[in-house]
Parts: C-alpha cells; structure tokens; sequence
C-alpha cells in the first residue's frame, strides 16, 4: 500500500468514527479522533501490529475500539486527552497572537485602503469624500473611538486636519501605491498620537478607552483567578498522590479498580496543573511588559509636554517621532489587552475538562479515602529529601550535574515533566515530583530527576530497562505521552508546538574558559617623556633643530650630467591587416541614352520638340 493510499483509509477511518459519534449524540473533533486512532493502534494490549498492513477485520476492531473509548465521557483518560487537543489546538505564544491579530486587522482594513488608494478624485466633492474616508480609516485602525460617533470624527478630523489639510490630498492622491499606504500608517500614528496628547491634557480623548487603568486592574485579577484555579488543582493532586501511594500495596481487586481510576485522574489534574503554570507564566509576562511600557509612556509624554510648553509653533522633526512612539506603546497596550483576554477565556474552558472528579470521587468517598493518610505537598516531598544527595563519586560510567558543577542548572530541561523516572517505573504509573537539587543524571543527552537517593541509584544501574518501562506504560494511557513530553518515542503523538521546537535543547555548561593575569611591572615604571621610537619622527626633530630656514643650499654638476636625463618611449609596432568578404561581386549602371526630335527648323512656323528616352532597364543591362 503506497503512502497516499493508506492516508486515504487512514481519513476514511475517521471519518466513519466521528460519523459513529455524532449519530450516538457525542460530537467529536477529528484531531480528537486522529489522536484516539493512533493510541488505540499503539496499544499492546490491543494486538494490533503496526509492521502490517490492516485488514478489514482489524479496520472494523479499530473502529469500535475508538468509538467505545470516545463514548465513555466518565472516563478521566478522555477528558485529559480531550484537554491536551484543545490546548494544543488553541493555545499560541504571545508572540504569534499577537502577529495573527495585526494580520488579521490588516486584512480587514484592505478594502477601506483600497479605496483610498485607487481613488481617482478630481471634483471639490469627491476629494472630500477621500478625505472622509481616510478620517474612517484613522480611525478604525487606531481603534480609539467608534467611526460611527460624531464627536469622535470630528476630534479625528481636528487632529487630521493640523497635520494633512485637505489641500494637500491632490498631492497625496498623486503618489503611487505603495506610498500611499505608508503615509496612511504615518498619518494614523500621528493623529493617534496627538489624540492620546489631548487626552493626557483634559483638552479631547473622546471615545478613548483608559487602557492603563484597565490592565492594571485586569491584570491582577486574572493572576488571582488563575491562583485559585492552580491551587484548587494541586490540592487536588497532593491528595490523589498520597492515596495511589498508599493503595498501590494492595492487591484487592477493587482497591486496584479504584487505584487505576486514582491514576487517571491524578494524571488528569496533573495535566491541568501544567496548563495552568504556562498560563500563569504568560499573565506574568504580560504584567511586566505592561509595567515597562506604562514607564516609556509616561516618558514620552513628559518629553512631549516639555517640548510643546508655551510655544505657539514646534518644528514638526521634534514631535512626530513622539506621536508615533505613544502610537506603537498604545497599540502595544491593546495587544496586551487582546493577550489577556485570550488566556482567560483559555483558562475558563479548560475548567470543563475536569467535571469527572466530582463524579468518580465525591467529597464523601475522598474522605474515606483518605483516612489516616498523611497528605504532603511537592514542596514537602522536595524539601524532606533535600539534604540526602547523590555522590558522584559512586559512579564511574554515569554523568551526574549538581548545581555547584552547572552554571544553567535551573535551565536544564529534565525528562518526563520533572517528575521522577524510576517511581514511575516501579509503581506503574505513579507521578512523585523529581528533586533536581539531588543531582540531574545525564544518559544519552538526555537529563533525569529522582525523588529520593535509593531512586536515583536504582535508575542508574539500568537507565535503558527503566525508560522501556515508562514508555510501555505510555502506549497503555496515552494521555501520558503528552503529560510526561514522551514526544521523542511517539513523534506521530507529538503536538505542533514540541515538533517547532524539539530542536532547542539546552546543554549544560559544566566547563568554561578562564585565564588569569599578573602584574607585568612589579615596581612602579620609569617613563621617559620625550622617548621616540619612529625614525621619521627623529628626522623631523633633527631638521627642526638644525634650523634650515636661515641656511643656503648650493648644487655642483658635472659636464656629463650637465642638459641631460635619461628618457624612454615605448609605441606599438605597426601590423599588417586585412579584411575579406564571403563572395566578389560588381554592378553596372546603364547609360542613359535620351534624344530630342524636331529641334531642326521646318515648314510650319511653330517649332515642336519631341523627348525620346532609349535608355535601357537595369534588368537588361
């Protein structure tokens, strides 16, 4: 089967799927069911092998082995791979939000331009409505103020008019495209500027949103939210933890039912949690580039206003650069608007994602659960293992990195989201937070963190045996595979977002280049002031001292030399040359031959001359 062949089954697959679940009252996304077919595939407890090609048989099993997995909406391994496509789906750096924002708001204000710039206006009414329409398109892409509201208009118009007056739109029209669309952006940083001026002022800003004010309010308000949400979570998982922990030395049939469901939501809150830490660290981010940008602003204003104070004119070189500078730091604040609202919006719809706690474990049986259980907290974990560490000493093959050894230790990315690899391994499935500061095992490029000494000790002896674990247990729960960025072994289970960047590994830096130096001259130098080294410079001192303006200089020749000079001349020698053509050839002209009758007199009284030309044709000569 060719490989164009077997995406087509491959579509056609989940087609059928999604097509089963709509039909059942479940609607399912195909990413969602793309993800599910290659999970079950990967399965071994599923018998499937991927060395072969399908059959009908195995095609059928498939789908009925997905759609009773997609159709189990109390499962928590759904909800947490549901979780993973959404936020893989949806979620975008600031960077490229921002940039698809401002291509998309380009895209809408193609037309308007359009029309401005193709405009041929030559009547009085039609330059005014160009003019009109390049006060709409100030407007709309400064977004401060409605383009439908009179006053803003008029404000707009104002602030138009004192930097492009309309008697300069027939110049303006007469440029060709693509500086046209230059100075409209020009022209929309000015008036924006000079309104966001007014407004600072108390002289106009009608329509002008405070943004400011709003981001700091906005701001932490949503860090707070996001708070509570992350805690609620880890909470959550602290408790989750301690009960697998506790349970997983039970060998009662329900106990190990309730210890794979304590699994699987624990996975799911975990996942959750992860979220959470990046969205928090994105309101982060965006709080510290509101606080730098609010200092520029209230910079430039300052710098603006002590150029303007009490001058009836001001060069425009001295404000435009200010009005567009307040232009770029108030789109910059509509940015950070537009991030802010997308990562709330992204952290509320994450929440539907973990209604299957409530259900499967109710506050009552938690409780129950948890009886005479001590619930500790990953800083607890951490802190009681802190002071056992790993000494490097005991090994010989193994590469351990310490934070006194690597400079970027805390840069280092660690496997399996930092939790440690040999409790995983041991205790099918179980997520205790790795202690870096134990020390980081180094096997194959690749960087490892434990729990506890004894885990560290034990994983070292057979890294490869425990890894293999790990990722058997992965094809079993894929939900793991992005939870733990097990995206190396499962490169088709990969997110977008790990396949960019699964190039970027940080290396440590355990060795660096160091020189020291000594003092050249111990005792203290004797530096001769008038010291020269240059022998020109000594010529030039020596002509000065021997004073040659108030001597004579006398000449002596000899007869030979006397009326003589040595001379050359060099020309080039003559050359023969000729030149021939491919055939010889020559024409002949005929001669004319022209005679003239009747000039002899004769018996009438009226002479008449008669003009005979015998002359022969080119063609018969």
């Amino acid at each position: 089967m060719t490989h164009s062949q077997a995406e087509n089954v491959i579509k056609n697959i989940i087609r059928e799927i999604g097509q089963e679940c709509a039909m059942k009252g479940q609607t399912v996304s195909e990413t969602l069911v793309a993800f599910m077919v290659k999970a079950v595939v990967l399965d071994p407890r599923n018998e499937f092998n991927v060395d072969r090609t399908l059959t009908k048989a195995d095609v059928q099993k498939l789908i009925k082995l997905c759609i009773a997995r997609l159709l189990d909406t109390r499962n928590p391994s759904l909800d947490t791979i549901k979780m993973q496509v959404y936020f893989d789906m949806n979620y975008t750096n600031r960077v490229e939000l921002i940039n698809e924002q401002h291509r998309i708001l380009e895209s809408r204000l193609a037309p308007v331009s359009r029309e401005i710039t193709d405009n041929r206006a030559r009547t009085r009414e039609e330059l005014e409505s160009v003019y009109r329409k390049i006060v709409s398109y100030v407007l709309l892409r400064s977004g401060l103020g409605s383009p439908t509201d009179i006053k803003v208009i008029r404000e707009a118009t104002a602030a138009l008019q004192s930097v492009f007056p309309q008697t300069e739109l027939a110049a303006f029209l007469s440029l060709n495209k693509k500086e046209k669309e230059r100075q409209l952006k020009e022209l929309t940083m000015i008036v924006t500027g000079i309104r966001l001026f007014n407004k600072d002022c108390g002289k106009g800003g009608e329509g002008i949103d405070d943004l400011p004010a709003i981001l700091n309010e906005a701001i932490p308000a949503a860090s707070h939210h996001i708070d509570i949400e992350l805690q609620s979570s880890q909470d959550l998982a602290y408790r989750y933890t301690a009960m697998v922990e506790t349970l997983h030395q039970s060998l009662n049939a329900e106990m190990e039912l309730k210890l794979t469901m304590l699994k699987e939501v624990l996975y799911n809150v975990r996942q959750h949690e992860a979220y959470l830490c990046v969205i928090l660290s994105d309101v982060i981010t965006c709080a510290q580039e509101v606080e730098m940008m609010q200092k520029q602003f209230a910079a430039q204003m300052e710098q603006l206003k002590n150029a303007v104070r009490a001058k009836t004119a001001v060069p425009t070189s001295l404000v435009y650069p200010i009005f567009i500078a307040l232009s770029n730091l108030w789109t910059s604040f509509q940015d950070e608007i537009l991030v802010l609202s997308f990562l709330n919006n992204l952290t509320v719809n994450l929440q539907q994602f973990l209604d299957a706690h409530a259900v499967i474990f109710p506050e009552d049986v938690m409780e129950s659960l948890l009886e005479g259980i001590t619930v500790m907290t990953d800083e607890e974990r951490l802190k009681k293992s802190a002071d056992d560490k790993v000494n490097v000493s005991d090994f010989t093959s193994e590469e351990w990195l310490l934070p006194e050894t690597t400079l970027n230790f805390s840069q280092l990315t660690v496997q399996y989201h930092g939790f440690c690899a040999f409790s995983f391994a041991v205790k099918d499935g179980l997520l205790l937070p790795g202690n870096p500061s134990l020390g980081i095992l180094k096997h194959k490029e690749k960087y490892y963190t434990f729990c506890s000494k004894e885990a560290a000790y034990s994983f070292a002896k057979n890294p490869d045996k425990y890894i293999k674990m790990i990722g058997d247990k992965a094809k079993e729960s894929p939900e793991l595979i992005q939870l733990l960025e097990l995206h190396q072994q499962f490169e088709s289970l990969a997110p977008y977002s790990q396949i960019k960047s699964k190039d970027k590994s940080l290396k440590p830096i355990t060795k660096c280049d160091s020189s020291t130096q000594t003092d050249t001259h111990i005792l203290p130098p004797t530096i001769i002031k008038d010291y020269e080294w240059n022998e020109w410079e000594l010529r030039r001192k020596a002509i000065k001292l021997a004073n040659l303006r108030q001597k004579l200089t006398h000449s002596v020749q000899t007869n030979l030399s006397h009326m003589r000079r040595d001379n050359s001349a060099q020309v080039y020698l003559m050359k023969d040359s000729s030149t021939q053509t491919k055939r010889e050839n020559s024409s002949n002209v005929p001669r004319p031959q022209i005679f003239l009758a009747g000039l002899r007199g004769g018996t009438p009284p009226i002479t008449h001359m008669t003009k005979v030309n015998l002359t022969r044709a080119v063609d018969e000569t």
